[in-house]
């Protein structure tokens, strides 16, 4: 039986906390014993976590006997973790204990220095923070989780129940791995990563210049659209507009304008029954199957598969 240990920190995320104590603590073996012991600890007896108060049932002492430590993102990426915390993570990683993040608890590991060469993910709306903060650590915001051997990462919110549902394969089998997944109402391993979720092409405050640009891009995505077309509503040559998106959004206009139909091909496959090839002329891709193969390239599932998984059903 695998000792884990789950860390609870001030302003603990509830849902990341609770879902390796019930993902793990509910894993039975064949012969009916249970394949986990749960401790949750940290270095006060108590901890906020948005509207709740979490009592701590064990100290940091509990980490150096751990097999696995789970550490769950909190609220405010922000705050730094307490020195005591850093110290400990850092003594399981040289002891050879193996860690796991989930959501935006990566901020935690990665601090600790414990990211650094590796590739890590966490939420999609955190990455590029993360990233910015840590550029040591390879992030991949497309991924539901990933598995360096000792450490491991997961993306947002649910995400973190494929990450335990990989550790329980991993260390116990498919077979009691697919009898968590029963247990929890799940898929043993879900298709696609956490690409399908991003919203993508929206503009943000890094793209104030570009803003009359991108609307226009906006309200004209479903038309054929060359670099010129978009150099000349931006009053400007193509070689300027192609500088200053990779400035400011880290793609070239022709990116971008693919992004946008993406995102109104998935609001149509989520709300409407319109065919494929009537959704990818809708949206201004050249054709259905040029509209496919960017769908995936992009979201990393077909169009159909995105439908079945968001659709109204």
């Amino acid at each position: 039986m695998y000792t884990v240990v789950v860390l609870a920190l001030e302003d603990v995320i509830a849902f990341d906390l609770a879902t390796p104590v019930e993902t793990l603590g509910r894993v039975r073996l064949p012969d009916g014993r249970p394949g986990y012991r749960i401790v949750v600890a940290g270095p006060e007896p108590e901890v906020g976590a948005g509207p709740l108060r979490i009592g701590v049932g064990a100290g940091l002492d509990e980490v150096r006997r751990a097999d696995l430590v789970v550490v769950p993102g909190r609220n405010d990426t922000s705050a730094p973790t307490p020195p005591a915390v850093v110290e400990a993570l850092r003594a399981a990683a040289a002891a050879g204990t193996r860690l796991a993040s989930i959501c935006v608890g990566a901020f935690t590991l990665a601090e600790a220095g414990l990211l650094d060469g590796l590739r890590a993910t966490t939420h999609w709306l955190a990455a590029e923070e993360l990233a910015r903060r840590h550029p040591a650590v390879h992030v991949d915001a497309d991924v539901l989780f990933t598995d360096n051997g000792q450490v491991l990462t997961s993306a947002g919110a649910s995400a973190g129940l494929d990450l335990c549902l990989h550790i329980v394969e991993r260390d116990h089998g498919v077979a009691v791995a697919a009898d968590a997944a029963r247990l929890a109402v799940a898929p043993l391993q879900r298709t696609g990563g956490q690409g399908q979720f991003v919203l993508r092409n929206r503009p943000t405050h890094r793209t104030a210049t570009l803003e009359a640009t991108l609307a226009w891009i906006e309200e004209n995505a479903h038309r054929p659209l060359a670099l010129a077309d978009i150099a000349a509503a931006a009053g400007t040559s193509s070689r300027t507009l192609t500088r200053r998106f990779h400035a400011e959004t880290g793609q070239s206009p022709i990116q971008w304008l693919t992004g946008v139909r993406v995102r109104h091909a998935q609001e149509l496959l989520e709300l409407t029954d319109h065919t494929v090839e009537r959704i990818a002329a809708q949206v201004g891709f050249p054709s259905p199957s040029n509209f496919r193969a960017q769908f995936v390239q992009t979201v990393g599932v077909n169009p159909g598969a995105y439908r079945r998984t968001f659709g109204r059903g």
